[in-house]
């Protein structure tokens, strides 16, 4: 296994890939380089001196800027190193795209869930949502009302543990407590009442009304895409009636993200119905009915240009954009090779890597938009005194991403090197082949949530520190940048893209054998461990400042 790794012939910095003791003399590529002092793994040192207001590269672009003289050999830290990002304008270059080969894929399918409209689903779920906060007592109502009855209910076992230590109290067995652990609780499992349903969901909030009306529009224009979303067979919505977030509102994203929009929707107004009573038994009453039509749905063989794969990162570390991010990349690159589509988001860490991505756009109209958008997000967070600078987390830091750009070089990996065929604001639904750009902020939830709004089927996850999150109506398959994460998570790590770092397998490698799990994933043969553990992770994003 190599110890060190030079990323682009132009960096200026080195990532060491296991933990190096100070005074170790390395070889880097014809240069000797002693250390300084030690360097942890995931962590950067510089090749040669560096002057202060001397660029920081890394990728190939400007990720930081020199603070301090830092010898060679020295750690770049957030003492000694700033963040710095390149400028951008309109497309500079052509850039020509060579398809990777997809030969082996050419003839696979999915077992997917087909849409009168065209889409295809990977899981067929039922969803309940409110339009206004006020209806969450009653969205939560139905879900007491349901879950159970379906065999929906969550796993248990943790219920079960506190009745044990409840009795084991008032046997007066106090002392027992301390020997307990959950393996001795045993979950009590239910079978499902409507085998073609993969559950039923309930997405609570605290918007749609008190905020601005453009809140309110765009959380119409999520729901409506939440609606609209392949994995989903239709909706109960409850409404209040006086809320900024009007049905009318909801009808009218719906059009516009889907004119041809049929699936069962059932949308009840409780200053309509009356008594809290009549709304609840209607909408139990009527979503009942509806699902015992969506259990008729099945499985049916699908091409692969029907996936449309959400691509995220979340919990990053210095290994993220060597490992994780790249291997993804490359299953986005074969996902538009076979004419599916995949969306990279999270606005704040694309930052510095502006003109790369620009450059790879298919038009100029398409690269405008994305200029547009990404100096509109960055206005906003200046003029409330932050700044895309401010991004990365204590957890990111900690593991050698200390700047925004360098975190943004990183997780731009995930995007490969297809052209970008279209870029969408928050709310938008896709409606091309390819890669799209789609505005979010960098928050885990808050992206992953707008990614299912806008038509992902299936996400792609990967973290370098471990993060659970997980979406009510998408499937998120979630990649580990390294082996040590993966033992010591196992019940959230799906996939281990440490064998990259190791060396053991290729980018290429992983990124196909990460399609081929997409793939069972897509036909319901295997369980992503987020959909396990029902993480229903949601949340919209009001349109003030998220980073």
């Amino acid at each position: 296994m190599a110890r060190v790794l030079k990323i682009n012939p132009a960096d200026t910095v080195w990532v060491a890939l296991t933990d190096l003791p100070a005074g170790e003399k390395i070889d880097c590529n014809g240069v000797p380089v002693t250390l300084v002092h030690a360097i942890s793994a995931k962590h950067k040192f510089v090749e040669r001196t560096l002057q202060p207001g001397k660029e920081i590269i890394m990728y190939g672009v400007v990720v930081g800027k020199a603070i301090t003289i830092i010898p060679q050999g020295s750690a770049i830290t957030t003492q000694n190193v700033k963040h710095e990002a390149a400028a951008y304008a309109g497309r500079t270059k052509t850039i020509k795209w060579q398809a990777p080969d997809i030969s082996r894929w050419k003839n696979k399918t999915f077992m997917g869930y087909p849409r009168p409209d065209g889409q295809v689903g990977t899981a067929n779920y039922w969803i309940v949502v409110p339009l206004v906060f006020c209806e969450n007592r009653n969205v939560n109502v139905i879900r007491e009302a349901f879950e159970e009855a379906l065999g929906f209910g969550k796993h248990n076992a943790y219920k079960n543990y506190v009745q044990e230590l409840v009795q084991l109290y008032r046997e007066g067995k106090t002392e027992a407590i301390n020997k307990t652990n959950l393996q001795n609780s045993s979950a009590v499992t239910t079978s499902r009442l409507f085998e073609n349903l993969d559950g039923i969901k309930f997405l609570t909030h605290e918007g749609g009304c008190g905020g601005t009306r453009q809140d309110s529009d765009a959380l119409c224009a999520l729901l409506a895409g939440y609606i609209n979303n392949p994995n989903v067979a239709g909706a109960t919505v409850l409404s209040l009636g006086c809320q900024h977030a009007q049905a009318s509102i909801l009808r009218e994203s719906l059009k516009q993200h889907n004119p041809n929009f049929a699936k069962p929707l059932i949308v009840l107004e409780q200053q309509t119905e009356g008594t809290e009573q009549e709304l609840l038994a209607r909408a139990i009453r009527e979503t009942f009915l509806a699902l015992t039509e969506v259990n008729q749905q099945t499985r049916k063989p699908t091409p692969l240009n029907k996936l449309v794969v959400g691509l995220e990162c979340g919990g990053s570390d210095g290994f993220s954009g060597i490992s994780a991010n790249p291997a993804i990349g490359h299953t986005s690159d074969l996902i538009a090779a076979l004419g599916g589509a995949t969306i990279l988001s999270e606005f704040p860490e694309l930052c510095g890597v502006e003109q790369e991505l620009i450059n790879r756009t298919a038009s100029d109209k398409t690269a405008n938009r994305f200029i547009e958008l990404m100096r509109a997000y960055s206005r906003a967070a200046e003029s409330v005194g932050s700044g895309f600078d401010m991004n990365p987390s204590p957890g990111n830091i900690k593991d050698g991403l200390i700047t925004d750009a360098m975190k943004s070089a990183g997780a731009a990996k995930k995007g490969g090197t297809s052209p970008i065929t279209d870029v969408l604001d928050y709310g938008e639904y896709v409606k091309t082949s390819g890669l799209t750009l789609l505005c979010t902020p960098g928050n885990d939830v808050e992206s992953t949530t707008a990614m299912a709004g806008s038509g992902a089927n299936v996400m792609l996850f990967t973290t370098g520190l471990g993060t659970p999150t997980g979406n009510p109506v998408v499937p998120v398959i979630k990649l580990s940048s390294n082996t040590k994460l993966a033992q010591k998570m196992p019940d959230i790590i799906d996939v281990d893209c440490g064998p990259i770092i190791s060396g053991a397998k290729s980018i290429e490698q992983l990124g196909s054998e990460i399609l081929d799990f997409i793939i069972e994933v897509a036909s319901g043969n295997i369980k992503p461990k987020a959909v396990q553990l029902q993480q229903d992770d949601f949340i919209p994003w009001k349109r003030g400042v998220s980073l």
